[in-house]
């Protein structure tokens, strides 16, 4: 959600920020904008809309010798979508861009107003930025200035700051928000996300609460809350500039969608040794394990879905109680936690600001914490007792796809290494489930040949503004996150129903033509889930169906089948999540939707 970016250094800056905020549009925003110094002043561009739309604003100045400055792509919160409320925001003396929310922007602003400050736009940014120019005309320091700033904002904020008295410098301080530091061999970067910079170094190092960082042509140092100088280790990310680009592919989702055989195959055969479970973490041994009373799953949107899969594998497996709630319902709601209890947090990012409180509500509790991240480094992966990272690469589309089947894959390693922990699957039974898991990646490929398919079934649904999805048990759950995919980047209402309700109410809105798409792949059920199509298909409906190869269906059950590669039940999810993607992606293709930026969505939700 919004992205920041900076560059000082011996270079041209104005086509590196355009390019780092090129790398970032994945994470939603709907304006963007610059600042720099011209003419010896503090100068910005701002547009509302796509950045293509500010590169234009910027193609006069993109090639004159500017060599410092910071953008920024905004997602509205406070104040509507406009050229005046894009960031950057301040004045010529400051200027600043700012990810996150000001909790406290309206006892600012009468504060500033007293100091004779006036505002130009409706954004919490703008207040925050003034209040850092107002206490540095007082300190006459910019380090200073932000400190003191920092102790009276209320909220979350990373902020990267630029002074006219300083003109090769940048500053950046955060709280909650992310916000790396990165020097290269052409100068020196600030960023939200490690992809803005991958065309230039894979170094970093994090900037923590209560640091400051000033940035300058040839070096970065690091303050701590007291000013005192700080030495900082980097880090090497393993993601290369590769791994952020299309390679060749229409759109990033498809690119995506493609490499789960790989990222499935890379997180989880490493952790299987001799066809066993190989963790190797303190919080997962046999005994810690055999203690555990429940489990708590908190995550958000595609990662809760994920969880849901997860409770399925681990009750099924292990015989452990399994409870997964919506992070944001989790942290409010006063959750009965208790010290022998395990608190599992699911993020593609790691910073997704809800889940990040839900761990921390656990931690007060003295609740272990087990984080499922795919960002190395990430605040979640920091703060967790334990982590176990997914290894997916970087996502890029907002909509999730290989970062919800790699956390798929490592929630069935863990439900395997605790069934053995406890004890409620044979050693013999655990190896061929390992084996079985090892393989997934070939039902995958295999599975990925179906693309055509789901684009012949994708122009028929393309024309229907609703679609219902259905299923029984861990079926159900898959269709929650296959009508997700399909609503948040077609924008055609879906909702995903567990098909037992359907006779208590939900099945009024079926009528002649509406679009049903069931998934039966639980054996247990699958009787009942065929009589429940049945009950939808005399009411009109036309139905697709997600079924196993292997399975025998009685004619006249569905209009359309999609068949699933045989892969063994209980991982059957790992099959079903690519040709649903594929669906979704092919009608959101045939209706001219942006795939992979869809519209009001950010990727890295950092703000509640």
């Amino acid at each position: 959600m919004c992205g920041i970016i900076g560059f000082t250094g011996n270079e041209k800056a104005i086509p590196k920020l355009v390019e780092g905020l090129a790398a970032l549009e994945y994470r939603g925003y709907d304006s963007a904008g610059v600042a720099y110094f011209g003419g010896g002043i503090l100068q910005t561009v701002k547009a509302k809309g796509r950045l293509t739309n500010l590169a234009a604003r910027l193609e006069n100045i993109a090639g004159e010798g500017i060599t410092a400055g910071i953008g920024h792509t905004r997602w509205a919160t406070h104040g509507e979508v406009s050229d005046v409320n894009s960031h950057p925001h301040g004045n010529q003396r400051t200027c600043g861009v700012h990810n996150g929310i000001i909790e406290n922007y309206s006892e600012l602003s009468a504060y500033l107003e007293t100091e004779g400050y006036t505002f130009a736009s409706d954004t919490d940014t703008e207040r925050a930025i003034l209040l850092i120019d107002f206490l540095y005309t007082r300190t006459g320091d910019p380090v200073r200035a932000m400190q003191e700033a920092a102790e009276r904002i209320k909220g979350s904020f990373a902020f990267a700051v630029m002074f006219s008295e300083r003109p090769d410098s940048i500053y950046a301080m955060r709280r909650d928000s992310p916000l790396l530091a990165s020097p290269s061999d052409v100068g020196m970067f600030i960023a939200s996300d490690i992809s803005a910079v991958l065309g230039y170094t894979r170094r970093f190092a994090r900037i923590e609460e209560g640091e400051v960082a000033v940035l300058t042509r040839d070096s970065i140092e690091y303050y701590t809350r007291d000013g005192k100088r700080l030495t900082k280790e980097y880090e090497t990310t393993p993601w290369n500039p590769e791994a952020a680009e299309r390679g060749g592919y229409a759109h990033f989702m498809i690119k995506e969608i493609h490499e789960e055989p790989t990222v499935v195959s890379g997180t989880v055969r490493p952790r299987i040794r001799d066809r066993l479970p190989y963790l190797d973490l303190p919080l997962l041994t046999a005994e810690r394990i055999q203690s555990i009373r429940q489990i708590h799953i908190a995550a958000c949107g595609t990662a809760m879905h994920a969880g849901l899969i997860g409770k399925y594998a681990v009750e099924k497996l292990a015989r452990i109680p399994v409870n997964v709630e919506i992070a944001s319902e989790f942290r409010y709601r006063n959750p009965i936690l208790q010290p022998d209890d395990l608190v599992i947090l699911i993020s593609q990012s790691g910073e997704t600001a809800d889940t990040l409180a839900a761990l921390r509500l656990a931690k007060s509790k003295g609740v272990p914490t087990l984080a499922v991240v795919n960002v190395p480094g990430s605040a979640i992966a920091r703060e967790a007792d334990a982590v176990l990272y997914t290894w997916a690469g970087p996502e890029i589309a907002v909509a999730s796809t290989k970062a919800y089947s790699v956390q798929i894959a490592l929630l069935y390693l863990l439900s395997i290494h605790f069934g053995k922990a406890m004890g409620t699957i044979t050693e013999a039974e655990t190896r061929n489930l390992c084996e079985e898991l090892a393989n997934a990646h070939q039902y995958i490929e295999k599975s990925l040949g179906l693309a055509d398919h789901c684009r012949s079934i994708a122009e028929i649904y393309k024309n229907h503004r609703n679609i219902f999805f259905i299923g029984r048990g861990r079926d159900f759950a898959l269709s929650m996150e296959a009508a997700l995919k399909m609503k948040e980047i077609s924008y055609i209402h879906c909702e995903a129903y567990a098909a037992g309700e359907l006779k208590h109410g939900t099945i009024s809105l079926i009528e002649k033509g509406t679009p049903v798409v069931a998934f039966a792949t639980e054996s247990a059920v699958f009787d009942k889930m065929i009589s429940n199509i049945k009950e939808v298909r005399s009411r009109g409906a036309r139905v697709l169906l997600f079924v196993p190869e292997g399975y025998a269906i009685p004619e006249d059950t569905a209009d359309d089948i999609i068949r699933l590669p045989d892969i063994p039940e209980v991982f059957m999810p790992l099959c079903a999540a690519a040709p649903a993607q594929l669906l979704a992606y092919y009608t959101a293709v045939e209706l001219g939707c942006d795939v992979d930026k869809p519209r009001n969505l950010a990727k890295s939700v950092t703000v509640e």
